[in-house]
């Protein structure tokens, strides 16, 4: 019984809150995509697409990544588990390895979104797409309006 109950809760949970995946060029365009599922082999594919072979990225540490120079790709992660938020490998005083500005963009697209409660798992690919937008084309503030 409860076993059953823990599997329904996850369920509901993942309706709820629909994976998305979020790359950003640093210093250039974002990509982000409603995902069916956390899967490397839902990953793969949109990640190859978008990315050239032989890039350096960089990401926190959930295992999913873990394939990433498996798939062709640098890679280096910091462990937000272990309060690692960024990291200067090379010792040049620049802490190059971190995922702040991924993460400063999502907590942007959360504020973004608020206010537009309840939006419906088939609207929110229009709304994610209307943001990527945005941000690619530099418009800022109140200036989307205009």
């Amino acid at each position: 019984m409860e076993r059953s109950r823990k599997r329904q809760a996850s369920r509901s949970l993942e309706k709820d809150k629909p994976p998305v995946l979020g790359m950003i060029q640093r210093g250039g365009q974002v990509i982000i995509n409603m995902l069916d599922n956390v899967r490397k082999a839902t990953i793969k594919p949109f990640i190859t697409k978008h990315v050239a072979k032989g890039t350096q990225t960089y990401t926190d540490e959930y295992s999913i990544y873990n394939s990433l120079e498996e798939w062709g790709y640098k890679h280096k992660s910091v462990c937000h588990g272990k309060s690692e938020y960024a990291r200067d490998d090379d010792k040049d005083g620049i802490y190059e390895v971190h995922v702040n500005i991924m993460e400063g963009f999502w907590s942007l697209l959360r504020s973004w979104l608020r206010p537009h409660r309840g939006i419906s798992q088939e609207s929110l690919p229009l709304y994610l797409g209307f943001f990527e937008f945005v941000h690619n084309a530099g418009i800022r503030g109140k200036g989307q309006w205009h």
